[in-house]
């Protein structure tokens, strides 16, 4: 399982003209689902998203993480973060897990996201998202899991 978080001032998801989904200051994080990720992993991982320190402490450094800098998460499911780019000029996705299966555990992450942490927004799973963003820094980390 991958993650791709950003650092952002704000982020907002549009489907179909309206927004779906919204935060100021926080971490936008994309997630792709491999297939052979499980609950286990999805829960390994958003742990580590939550407590990953990638904000400015008192002291100017990044020692904060996303709750201690007061934010909040808007999580995006992603299966191109699975893709296979080490040969030739096309993407293979073959790596992510099937569409169905993915959905399954990506409503059980929310589910557990939203029982363990507050401030927590998502897009729609499979949707044409539009993703609007101001990063700030740019900080952008790129986090995996496996069990």
């Amino acid at each position: 399982m991958r993650a791709l978080i950003q650092r952002v001032q704000e982020a907002k998801v549009v489907v179909d003209e309206q927004t779906v989904a919204e935060i100021q200051h926080g971490l936008l994080v994309f997630i792709g689902i491999a297939q052979t990720d499980t609950l286990d992993t999805a829960k390994k991982l958003i742990d580590k998203v939550f407590k990953y320190r990638i904000f400015e402490d008192a002291d100017g450094k990044m020692g904060w993480n996303v709750n201690q800098a007061q934010g909040k998460v808007l999580l995006v499911s992603q299966f191109t973060l699975m893709a296979n780019t080490q040969k030739g000029l096309r993407p293979d996705f073959g790596p992510a897990m099937p569409p169905s299966e993915a959905k399954q555990l990506y409503d059980a992450l929310i589910d557990y996201t939203h029982a363990t942490y507050a401030g927590v927004e998502t897009g729609i799973f499979g949707a044409d998202m539009k993703v609007h963003l101001v990063n700030d820094g740019p900080v952008t980390f790129n986090l995996e899991c496996t069990i």
